[in-house]
């Protein structure tokens, strides 16, 4: 029984027994225990061997946050591009943004500021392979947006979200190659801009992530 006040601790404490061998161990954590908010895999690994790790399965999946209100969803949206591995996340906007809710999850990942939408799509024309650009996919639920279930999502994209309320900017859309939509069955007008971000990274890795390579 867990007394009043009394919590479980999160992660490992220190290593028992001898030391493993490795760069890839971080001597401070082993000797103090790790506490982060990682994978068991990488319980006492250093910060950029888990980078490393992870740069090696990235896929080729981009998001991209609107970031004009400084809303607290971004964190959300980048803690969840994070559990699903992305290329990258890009703030476009104002550089500051909300990290609360990412929960140091930006420090495994690489972020890309974009002071304009005119800079993403200029970035997103010279990506991908060879250099032959990348389509931007808007997710709003807007005049002409389709349903993101039974949509081919490209492989090799740029999934953009605009901020909680006003959703995707005129300008954004206007860059976006096609815009998608969840499909709703309630009573309200739209979905938090982070469960809405999560749905469409996870339908993203239904279509293209062999089921073999998901990590439980």
């Amino acid at each position: 029984m867990v007394e009043p006040g009394e919590r479980d601790e999160v992660g490992l404490g220190p290593w028992v027994g001898r030391w493993p061998v490795g760069e890839q161990w971080d001597p401070e954590l082993l000797r103090d225990g790790d506490r982060r908010n990682v994978e068991d895999r990488f319980r006492y690994w250093r910060h950029d061997a888990i980078v490393a790790a992870l740069d090696r399965q990235r896929h080729p999946l981009h998001i991209a946050i609107e970031n004009w209100e400084h809303d607290f969803n971004i964190g959300s949206i980048v803690r969840t591009a994070n559990a699903f591995n992305v290329a990258a996340f890009h703030i476009v906007g104002r550089r500051r943004w909300n990290r609360r809710g990412a929960m140091v999850t930006d420090r495994y990942q690489h972020e890309i500021h974009h002071p304009s939408v005119a800079d993403l799509v200029a970035w997103a024309a010279a990506a991908g392979s060879g250099g032959d650009g990348i389509p931007i996919i808007g997710v709003d639920n807007v005049p002409g947006s389709v349903p993101l279930e039974g949509y081919a999502v490209p492989r090799a994209c740029v999934l953009v979200f605009g901020s909680e309320g006003p959703g995707l900017s005129a300008q954004m859309r206007a860059a976006c190659s096609a815009i998608v939509h969840i499909t709703q069955y309630g009573s309200t007008r739209s979905i938090n801009a982070g469960a809405a971000a999560a749905i469409a990274m996870y339908e993203w890795t239904r279509q293209h992530v062999p089921a073999a390579d998901h990590h439980e």
